[in-house]
């Protein structure tokens, strides 16, 4: 048994796979994963049914299990924030730093060769998605694994 939170087995695989600068996003469940995806990500269906699973509680075990580097929120049409925004504000590490993008921006974004994986969620709130982008293990001088 693992110690991490993080049990499942395409996702470990797909994030040991990944390395600094590699991009993982976390979708709601209005994302067009199959025609808006990276060529090189791995795609992981946990949308079970509207409201299971969240993308906070996605983003929770995420955020325990990687460096987080960066973030990139899909920004409302008005150029205002969803209200889910602040939770993943206070769910991210304070050393990351955070952009906003327009829709089609967000869409490039997440269809860059960076993007190692895709989690689709059945997160029901709207502009709910979040592209992550991590960072490295800092380790002590001296240290090793």
């Amino acid at each position: 048994m693992l110690k991490t939170r993080l049990l499942h087995p395409e996702i470990l695989r797909a994030l040991a796979s990944s390395g600094h600068f590699s991009q993982i996003l976390v979708a709601d469940g209005n994302y067009p994963v199959a025609s808006h995806s990276g060529p090189n990500a791995t795609k992981v269906f946990l949308n079970l049914c509207p409201g299971i699973a969240r993308t906070t509680d996605v983003l929770a075990v995420l955020v325990a299990t990687i460096p987080v580097q960066a973030a990139a929120l899909m920004q409302l049409p008005n150029a205002e924030s969803a209200a889910v925004h602040d939770e993943y504000l206070a769910m991210l590490p304070p050393e990351a730093s955070v952009t906003k993008l327009e829709r089609s921006a967000f869409y490039d974004a997440v269809r860059s060769p960076l993007t190692t994986l895709v989690i689709a969620t059945g997160e029901t709130r709207r502009f709910a998605n979040i592209l992550l982008t991590m960072g490295v293990v800092k380790l002590e001088m001296g240290e090793s694994f």
